[in-house]
Parts: C-alpha cells; structure tokens; sequence
C-alpha cells in the first residue's frame, strides 16, 4: 500500500509541472509523459540514459489530427504487481509488475474530441496505447495513420526485414544502420549500445492494422521512427466504432541480447484467458509428410507419388507411436490441390480414408493433424470453418493447420491489414469452440494473442526450413538460425520447422540446410514452438541415434534461461521441462567455428545429474561434414562448467536429467 501512495503522490505532484513522470519497479526505466505546446510528448530514459528523446503521439482521423492543440484534463497512476499461470510457453509463471498512467486530454478547441494516452512501464520496457472514449461525434470514424514517434536518441545498428519488399515475413533479417533502413515490419531490434538493447514491436494487436515503422535520419544525429499502419485496398487504414483502443506500442530495453528473449511484457500487455475450459489444449511433437513433398518425393495433389494416402499416412502414425509423437501432420489430404480442383475442406481426396486413418491413430495414442490451405481465399476459410471444425471434433481431430499463400487475401487485402486481423481472430474463436488448436501459416506478426486465446499455437511469419529445399538462393545462410531468436522469436512461437537429417537429394543444385545435424537438433530448442514438427522424413529418422534427443524433447517449459547471446553469431538457450527437473539445451554458430564455455550454475545446488550430449563432430563442418555427429553421456551438477566446440554453422544439444 505504502508504495501505491507513494506513486500517487509522485505523479500529482510532477503532474502539476511540465511533465509526468513514470518510474518502472526497479527504477532504471523512467518514461516521462507531457504536452509540449498542445502535443502530447513522451521520452525514455535507461540507467540514466536517454534512450528514446522526445517523441510526439497522436492519431490522423479522416476528419482531422487528434493528438493538436490538447488540454490535460487528469493524470490517472496506477500499479500493480501479479503473477499469472502461463498455459503452455517458456516459462510456467509469469510476473506482471509495472506503474502506469492513463494521461487524458481533450482539445482546446473545435469539437473538443477527448483522447487517452496509456502508459505501463515494466523492468524491462514501456507499453504506449491510444484509448479513444464513447464521444458524441465518433460513434464511426476512420484512423488514416498514427502520429507515433520512437525518437531514438542516436543511429544503431539495426536487425529487420523490409516490410514492402517481404512476402509473409519470410525474408532474411539484415544488420544494418537504423537510419539506412527502408520502411521495416516489426519486431525491429537495435544493439543501441554496448549494455543497452532496444526492440520495437506492438502486443494485443485487435480489430486494427499492423504496425510499421519508417527510420528517418535527423540533423541532431538521432533518428526518428514513424508509425505506418498496413492499409486495406483503398488507402484506409483502421474502421473504427465507438469506443476505441489500439494495440500496445512496446519498447523493449534490456541490457543484454539475451535478455530480450526473457522479456514477458507483450505477453502481460495482452487479456487474460479467454477460454474456460483450456483442458483441450495440448503442446506437443509431431511428424509431417511435408518434407518428402518440398523434397518432390511426393505431391499435395492425387496422383502416383500422392503423398496423403490412407497407407502412407498410417505408416507415419505408426512411426509416430513407436517414438513419442503425439500428431502426424498430412497436406494435400483434401480436393484442391490439382489443376481445376475445386478447394473444400469437408471432404478427402479419394485415395485418403480420413474416418479410417483417424480410428488407426486414435487406437495408437496418435492424432492425426488437418491442413487448411486456402491461396489467400480467406472468405472460403470463413465460410467451411464451422462445419469443419465441427466435423474435424467428431474424428477426433484436434489440430488444424492453415494457410494462405497468395499474394493478397481473397484478392485485394494485405493479410496484414485490419481485414486480416479480424479474419485471423474469427478462425481461432471459431476454432476454439470446437475445441481445435491452429498452427497459422502466412499470418500477420504474432503479437502474444496466444495468452488470451492459447488454441493459437504456434505461426510461421518466418523465412523456413522449406527454403532449405527449394530456394534459387541456396537456403537459409548459417546466420539465420541464431538471428531469428533475437528477431521474429520476439513476437512468439515459430512454426520453423527444424530436424533436417538428411541433406542429399538436393531440388536445386547447391540448396540444402547450411547446417550439421547437432545444430539441427539445438533448433528444436532455441527455436520456440509448443507444437513443435520433426520435419524430415521418417525414413531419416529411423535408426538414427539423434532421434533420442528429439523424442525426449518436452515443447513446453517451466523456466528459460539464455547463457550465451550474440545476435547472429552465436546463442544458448537452457529449458527446464514442467512437472520434472529435467533441462534441455540447445546451443547455435553461424558459419564460424567457436568454442563455448556453459555453467550449468541454473540446475539445483547439491544435486546429481546425467547429461546426455549431442554435438559436432571432430571432423564437422556444415559444408563438408555436416552429418558428423558425437553423442556422450557424463554426470554432472551445478558446478560444473561444459565445453561446447561448435563446427562451423554447428551446434550442440543436450539432455539434463536428475540421477
């Protein structure tokens, strides 16, 4: 109580001066709020250091700027400090703990509109909304952009993808000068300096446009960013009625690479569970007839080498059973695919039994998984999904994966778009009630939605191990993998689909994983999925001694911890499964060859272990050995410290289990 009233006072006091003054838990992050000349402002501060300089907020209605010549009617502090059972994810339980203020202004003049700006400052960042009250006047109206400003306080070096020139986020996030960079989707990331490391990104993105930000280079030597909201076809960028709020603007500062992926805030920015009965909802490993189609071993389409056959199908469930699957994953099972097919989802291919194959993995202990693929036809999805949801239920079929490769949704929307936002939310409610959990495929950026509606499991939005099979430009390079944490794994769980085997075979001379084995492994780590794909082929998998790892791999964890961080060179990622005491660890190069040391301090204090370790070769090398692999089984404790020697583009991954 004594520190609520301490925060109240705090800010009555700060208020009546030129600015409001916001303090995060811990005190290093300090946001201040304020009017300069009728405009609302904010500036953040890290340890002392400015970190975002004067920044203007603000809203472009079709009928004028909100966010000019306003008036402070109140500044409303708040706290607030609790804990919150996480479903599935990195860690068991989250701590919410922030102070915040709702600043509420009114314009001076004209209509006297009201606008509220909304701060929460964590430990480790600040979450900015607009709240737009129920007003005479604005029962519709359109927003045509944002005025929000991020005015670093000087250039840095930068990690992102282009957002005009990237297609379904899958594109290859580059490092470059914040000032040099053309209009970026976010989570954009920045090494601001030596202990201070910024990412920008939104949280609880509902019924409104994606976020965008526009660098440009200032004569002061800062560089400010400006929002710019994805539009629908006509220019417009967000409908609204009413009552509006948008999504939160964060601001991650963490003083580590690291750190940035232990930071919950786009989580806690978003709603509670919004599902009753989450007993359903289930993390775990499965297997895809995928590969061997990218692979042109077999085809979505019927035909000879159809890879979603009744028989085809049963002998990955069998697989699965045998190893500690819990879903088999089969595209192409449904008309559509085929030149001239109509595309329906309430209905299989001839040559696929679906009642039969589902009745034989539910004898196994196996689910069989469903695949959605629309080519962007969002209203066809919209239009089968309740029968088919309903039906999928009924077979006992619990996960569905959908997609939408086509340049724009249903011929003319950016699936980035207000229009696909309020799509993607229709599926996973609708989904939700059937009791169906989604893996989404060309989406927009995740944005921690899976709190409030946690049947949304995993999404791509990510540049993938498909590119390992068939892209002109030889596949993913060596960096991608241990840039991607840092980057598109800020925004939430990563369907990247690891555990390439085999590399031969190649479709395009020259393109195959740029990786050896043990790094593939350690993907299955790092790379955060609750439904996590063994993606190759089960021919490459039996018998082999990695695949030990892979079923033993739990795919949601109690605790996270990141020992080793560079964006793009190198990281380690240390999980600690739920109900157990066991750890998992996977460790990543780019295509230099280095030698890490690993503590193991984050296991308990006077207690045995047995590690099982899965690493490079001596002989490794992702281009010319990249299947030379050496497994290991040694005690260990708290005390003791690994040495981890990648290969080039190498990796290792190991298994930690109490004696």
């Amino acid at each position: 109580m004594r520190r609520f009233i301490t925060l109240i006072m705090t800010c009555l006091v700060v208020a009546g001066a030129s600015a409001t003054r916001i303090t995060s838990p811990s005190g290093r992050l300090v946001c201040e709020l304020w009017l300069d000349k009728g405009v609302p402002t904010y500036s953040l501060s890290y340890d002392g250091r400015t970190v975002v300089a004067p920044s203007t907020l603000g809203l472009q209605l079709a009928d004028g700027t909100l966010g000019t010549g306003m008036k402070q009617l109140s500044a409303t502090p708040v706290t607030s400090d609790n804990t919150w059972h996480q479903l599935w994810g990195e860690d068991d339980m989250v701590r919410d703990h922030y102070n915040g203020l709702t600043l509420s202004l009114m314009e001076r003049g004209g209509k006297h509109r009201r606008l509220n700006i909304v701060a929460r400052v964590y430990d480790d960042g600040l979450g900015l909304r607009y709240e737009i009250p129920a007003q005479k006047g604005l029962d519709t109206f359109i927003i045509n952009d944002e005025l929000t400003q991020v005015r670093l306080a000087h250039d840095a070096p930068a990690w992102s993808i282009p957002s005009n020139h990237t297609e379904y986020f899958e594109g290859i996030f580059e490092r470059a000068p914040l000032s040099q960079k053309d209009t970026v989707c976010t989570p954009l990331t920045i090494e601001f300096d030596e202990n201070t490391f910024v990412a920008l990104h939104e949280a609880n993105l509902t019924d409104y446009a994606s976020l965008n930000y526009t660098p440009r280079r200032c004569s002061d030597g800062t560089v400010t960013l400006l929002s710019a909201l994805t539009p629908w076809h006509d220019g417009t960028k967000v409908y609204c009625q009413g009552r509006t709020v948008t999504p939160w603007r964060t601001i991650v500062v963490c003083p580590t690479a690291g750190d940035l992926l232990l930071s919950r805030m786009m989580l806690n920015l978003n709603e509670p569970c919004a599902i009753d009965d989450t007993s359903w909802i289930e993390p775990g490993r499965y297997l895809g007839i995928w590969w061997c189609i990218h692979k042109k071993k077999n085809t979505w389409e019927m035909g000879p080498t159809h890879g979603a056959t009744t028989d085809n199908v049963k002998r990955y469930i069998d697989f699965a059973a045998r190893h500690g699957f819990a879903g088999v994953l089969a595209e192409g099972w449904n008309p559509g695919w085929g030149e001239g097919e109509t595309v329906t989802y309430l209905r299989a291919y001839s040559d696929f039994d679906i009642d039969e194959v589902c009745r034989y993995a539910r004898e196994r202990g196996v689910r069989f998984i469903g695949h959605m693929e629309s080519w962007g036809r969002a209203q066809l999805i919209e239009s089968e999904m309740d029968s088919a949801f309903a039906w999928y239920n009924r077979l006992g079929i619990n996960t569905v994966k959908t997609g939408y490769v086509g340049h724009l949704l249903d011929g003319k929307e950016l699936a980035k778009s207000q229009y696909g936002i309020r799509h993607y939310r229709r599926v996973i409610e609708t989904a939700a009630r059937h009791h169906i959990m989604i893996d989404n495929h060309e989406p927009a950026m995740p944005t921690g939605l899976q709190r409030t509606w946690p049947n949304l499991m995993t999404q791509e939005g990510v540049r993938g191990q498909e590119y390992n099979a068939w892209s002109v430009d030889g596949g993913n390079p060596p960096s991608h993998t241990v840039t991607l944490p840092f980057t598109r794994g800020l925004a939430g769980p990563t369907d990247f689909t690891p555990a390439i085997f085999n590399q031969g075979e190649e479709v395009v001379p020259g393109t195959h994983p740029h990786s050896t084995i043990a790094k593939q492994l350690a993907e299955f780590v790092v790379l955060y999925s609750p439904l996590q794909m063994a993606a190759d082929a089960i021919e490459n998998y039996e018998g082999h001694p990695a695949l030990s790892f892979i079923e033993s791999c739990p795919t949601t964890w109690s605790k996270t911890v990141v020992p080793h961080a560079k964006i793009g060179e190198y990281i380690t990622v240390a999980r600690k499964q739920r109900d157990g005491d066991g750890w998992w660890i996977g460790s990543m190069t780019d295509a230099n060859a280095r030698t890490l040391s690993l503590p193991l301090d984050f296991l308990d204090s006077g207690r045995r272990y047995v590690a099982w370790i899965y690493c490079d070769g001596a002989d490794a090398d992702y281009e010319s050995n990249p299947y030379s692999l050496s497994t290991n089984r040694i005690e260990v404790d708290a005390n003791t410290v690994l040495t981890l020697r990648l290969a080039r583009s190498g990796g290792a991954a190991i298994r930690i289990l109490p004696q």
